[in-house]
């Protein structure tokens, strides 16, 4: 019986150990996140506004490659 116990120790450390492992691997690959000023995220929405606009314009006057 000491045997199995010790087994299974072994099997709960393990799963710890993967568990804290897999955590620092999911931490590690978040992307980077930035605070931005209020008018940078207005100035950039409304560049990207601008933009598919520009594209929907394009792709009605069948100008090609603006799909």
């Amino acid at each position: 019986m000491a045997s199995r116990d010790r087994w299974l120790k072994l099997l709960g450390l393990g799963a710890v150990v993967g568990v804290a492992a897999g955590g620092a691997l999911a931490a590690r690959a978040r992307r980077p996140q930035r605070d931005y000023a209020r008018w940078q995220v207005t100035e950039h929405l409304h560049r990207r506004h601008t933009d598919a606009r520009r594209r929907v314009e394009d792709a009605e006057a069948g100008v090609w490659g603006s799909e």
